[in-house]
């Protein structure tokens, strides 16, 4: 304790000394004060010493990329000044060699260029030249031949000639026959329609008692054009023969086919089960068409109605007295009704 005593004596001694050796606290302050404004000077100007460091840095770093690009472009003209220098030798061979052509010929490259036209073009001057090589490859070797080919081909196309010419005459011919066809065809046509039409609209309220109908043409080319049949029963509005029942329908087929028959009569007329629909009303308008058109017409029909059957002058069935074996029975009925009668 007594030793550190001592020590801490002489310490106190020491800082005193010191102390009294320091410049007073007032002028310490003056020189913080100051030494903090160098401080702060120097500070601002470190920042833009920093701040023009990086400006010249990217700079430096622009003008760097440009001289990048400056190089390239360098490149890039030797490169294309290279390829123009061999390009250039190239045409300066092949100039030669078109003066040395020229020299071989009566002409001159100057009066070659003083006859040249003003328009002229490269590209249209080496198409014209490529179509004359193509030409003179599809014409091949010398053939010393062609005079006598020429004149076999000659003479091969004048025989042509005559068959294309006797073709055509005849094509000319044949037209104005199918013209002449086409045009009597038309008329008959019209003449035979409208007389069956005609025909028709007659003949159907007969058979009816009453209503009417007629054909009409869908087009008016009467080569190309169909036929529509337009029926009005007694009691309908008017409507085609697809909307009628099955009656009406047989009904309207009979008077068609009679009207057609009245036009061209045929020595015969075969139906076939038409009065099948018919009820008895309408058989009898049916038998009466058929007993008046049998004045010019031969009637042979098919049927299973008694009314029909009564019409008929002869009549034949097939009957079965043994079974399997069918046997035709012919039976005239006006000898049956004499018989009868007797």
């Amino acid at each position: 304790m007594q030793v550190q005593l001592t020590s801490l004596n002489e310490r106190q001694l020491t800082l005193e000394k010191e102390l009294s050796q320091m410049p007073p606290m007032e002028a310490l302050k003056q020189a913080l004060s100051a030494a903090l404004d160098r401080h702060v000077s120097m500070e601002s100007d470190l920042n833009h010493a920093r701040v023009a460091v990086a400006s010249l840095e990217q700079e430096s770093l622009h003008l760097d990329e440009r001289r990048q690009v400056a190089l390239r472009d360098i490149n890039q003209v030797r490169t294309r000044l290279e390829a123009l220098r061999l390009e250039w030798q190239g045409w300066k061979v092949k100039s030669d060699a078109i003066l040395e052509q020229i020299k071989e010929t009566e002409w001159s490259l100057e009066e070659i260029l003083k006859n040249l036209p003003s328009d002229i073009s490269v590209e249209a001057w080496q198409g014209k030249l490529d179509q004359t090589l193509q030409r003179i490859h599809r014409l091949g070797a010398i053939n010393l031949v062609a005079i006598d080919e020429y004149a076999t081909c000659l003479e091969r196309k004048e025989y042509l000639d005559a068959q294309m010419q006797d073709l055509e005459s005849g094509l000319m011919t044949l037209n104005e026959a199918i013209a002449k066809i086409d045009k009597e065809t038309r008329a008959r046509f019209k003449e035979t329609f409208e007389k069956v039409n005609e025909r028709f609209q007659a003949l159907f309220p007969t058979i009816f008692g009453g209503g009417k109908a007629y054909l009409e043409l869908n087009s008016d080319d009467l080569l190309e054009a169909g036929v529509t049949m337009m029926a009005c029963p007694p009691g309908k509005r008017n409507s085609s023969i697809y909307l009628l029942s099955g009656g009406e329908k047989s009904l309207t087929a009979i008077a068609l086919i009679f009207s057609i028959f009245h036009l061209n009569p045929a020595p015969f007329c075969l139906l076939d089960e038409v009065d099948a629909a018919l009820d008895d009303a309408n058989v009898v308008r049916f038998t009466r068409l058929v007993q008046l058109m049998a004045e010019k017409t031969q009637f042979f029909f098919i049927s299973h109605n008694k009314i029909t059957i009564e019409m008929g002058e002869h009549l034949i069935g097939v009957t079965m007295n043994e079974p399997g074996v069918s046997r035709l029975v012919s039976v005239d009925i006006e000898k049956a009704i004499s018989l009868a009668g007797a």
